[in-house]
């Protein structure tokens, strides 16, 4: 199964290959940084929903390129649809991802920006470069933590660290990421391809039913913590969206200069 024979994939910008029942969704826009837009958002959500009843998928694989994760939002493809709701290309990636019975498992290089980060809170394995940057700058754009990481990342790292985290919306690397519990391993670039391969054959190799209901039982815990901090979430995104921080914030982005926010 690839990106061009899918009946379910629309977007030459997610290439998905299925190989020994592995399903691999690879960002593929790596002139913007694989920068993700509406589109990419609406095909990996078809893609994932699907791969939910086919029954040759044991495990879905995220992964992007080499330099790049993913940069995050495409600014001004997210911009032209900011109104949050239920069919929202993004909600509907959200909720793809969170709610898939299979597990997932996503292999980080370079770069991991917004929700290229938060994402990952989703993923049931995630294996990174001891060097990728991750980063969640929301504030940095105007705007508040997404993905249900108000909640989940201050239980993985604290408090403290969680406000550092998010209040200066500096990176950090797959190492770092590691020691927070935000990533499973991160090792050696030059590693990662091979090391990440084990485990993921060996993860498609373990009883199906058995791995789906122990990943059911793993989040039942917190599964209505979740739902409340995206609800909350959305809300606080929207008016974000809205404010004038955030179009001060994407203006500079655009005009190549830092943002100004002295006046507010």
């Amino acid at each position: 199964m690839t990106a061009n024979n899918d009946p379910l994939s629309s977007c030459s910008q997610i290439a998905a290959q299925l190989d020994q029942r592995v399903l691999t969704l690879s960002f593929n826009r790596p002139e913007r940084k694989n920068a993700l837009t509406l589109a990419m958002y609406s095909a990996l959500a078809e893609l994932i929903t699907h791969a939910q009843s086919n029954a040759q998928v044991r495990v879905i694989v995220l992964t992007g390129s080499d330099e790049f994760f993913t940069a995050g939002n495409d600014l001004m493809d997210f911009m032209n649809e900011p109104d949050i709701h239920s069919n929202h290309p993004v909600v509907r990636f959200i909720d793809a991802l969170r709610l898939c019975k299979k597990p997932v498992v996503a292999v980080v290089r370079g770069h991991a920006v917004g929700i290229g980060t938060t994402m990952l809170l989703h993923c049931d394995l995630v294996y990174a470069a001891d060097d990728a940057r991750l980063q969640m700058p929301f504030v940095n754009l105007g705007l508040c933590p997404e993905y249900a990481s108000s909640y989940l990342v201050p239980r993985l790292v604290g408090q403290q660290k969680a406000a550092e985290i998010f209040l200066l919306g500096e990176a950090f690397s797959g190492a770092e990421a590691e020691a927070m519990g935000i990533v499973t391993k991160a090792v050696p670039w030059d590693e990662l391809t091979e090391y990440a391969r084990e485990k993921i054959a060996r993860l498609a190799q373990q009883p199906p039913s058995a791995v789906q209901r122990s990943k059911a039982l793993l989040r039942a815990g917190t599964l209505a913590a979740v739902e409340a901090s995206l609800s909350a979430e959305y809300a606080g995104f929207a008016e974000g969206l809205a404010s004038e921080e955030c179009k001060e914030s994407v203006t500079a982005f655009f005009e190549k200069r830092a943002p100004d926010f002295s006046r507010f």
